[in-house]
């Protein structure tokens, strides 16, 4: 909920909560039983019915002095999914498939230098994603299990079959086993007595993968994300904010990857606020509605998300 130009220590924990429970290709939302109509038809497209994530990220920051931050995200996934799979229409609770996923994600570092300008507005970032989460699934041929210690689902049809046929989607995994760059950017600036303004953007790639042989390889796609808003600042103990949140990402690559239905241009409304709980100690909390989507092939898209943490500063 902002940035710092003061030297010392935080500690954070934040809660996510996401639930992904509309279908949705293009800019529209499209009924189950229209993509389960693609197999009737003699097509092979899976029919995903939901998934909830849950995210608590604990994070832990230091600054030498006001020019440098540096930040440690540990992510804890659970993960609730479940499948219709290439099911026709009329659809059934027969053909529905669960799983839950629970563990480490993967870990982000992230530096940043804030020491450009003199009121240290400006900040420039490089950071590393590294593959602690557990990842992988089924090979392409389906004979063999890629990645290390792979979900499998444990209800309905899927989970009946032989391993490594009851493994969950690769993407779906707590971790995806890939070594990502970070680069991103920061500045807010006061544009009244009572307001300040913000943009950040971050630019995330993967550089390796553990995935990488032949039939078995995965590269989650490239993402990108911009966000600007407006804090009011008249009472620095409760502090409300309006942020608008664009993400786009691009497609996920390999044998192991679902090409046609990962890559997508989003917008979110996202409102917020910071409450000062003590000194030092700060609640705050936001939600994202979304504003806009277009997304390849068929995905399943939340319709709202909420987000909630608190911080310490020491």
């Amino acid at each position: 909920m902002g940035y710092s130009a003061s030297a010392g220590w935080r500690l954070s924990l934040q809660y996510d909560y996401i639930d992904q429970s509309q279908l949705r290709s293009g800019g529209s939302a499209v009924a189950p039983a229209q993509v389960a109509a693609i197999n009737d038809a003699g097509g092979d497209q899976e029919v995903e019915q939901r998934t909830i994530n849950r995210y608590w990220t604990l994070g832990l920051g230091y600054s030498p002095n006001a020019d440098w931050n540096f930040s440690l995200l540990v992510p804890y996934i659970d993960r609730s999914h479940t499948t219709y799979g290439a099911a026709a229409d009329p659809l059934s609770s027969q053909d529905l498939s669960g799983a839950t996923v629970s563990g480490i994600g993967d870990l982000k570092f992230i530096a940043a230098w804030q020491g450009l300008l003199a009121t240290h507005a400006l900040g420039l970032q490089l950071g590393v994603k590294l593959p602690t989460g557990d990842y992988g699934g089924p090979n392409a041929s389906g004979t063999a299990v890629a990645g290390h210690d792979p979900t499998a689902f444990s209800t309905g049809p899927n989970a009946r079959q032989p391993s490594p046929g009851n493994l969950l989607d690769t993407s779906l995994q707590a971790g995806n086993g890939s070594t990502d760059l970070i680069v991103g950017a920061y500045y807010y600036q006061a544009v009244s007595q009572n307001f300040d303004a913000f943009a950040s953007g971050q630019f995330q790639s993967s550089v390796m993968h553990r995935l990488d042989q032949p039939g078995q390889d995965y590269r989650p796609g490239n993402q990108e994300n911009l966000s600007v808003g407006l804090r009011y600042e008249k009472n620095p103990d409760s502090v409300p904010q309006l942020q608008l949140n664009l993400s786009h990402k691009s497609a996920d690559q390999g044998a192991l990857a679902d090409t046609t239905d990962t890559a997508g241009t989003v917008a979110y409304l996202s409102p917020g606020l910071s409450v000062a709980l003590a000194r030092g100690v700060v609640a705050y909390g936001f939600m994202q509605v979304p504003a806009y989507s277009h997304l390849q092939g068929y995905q399943l898209f939340p319709r709202w998300t909420a987000s909630a943490g608190l911080g310490y500063s020491f």
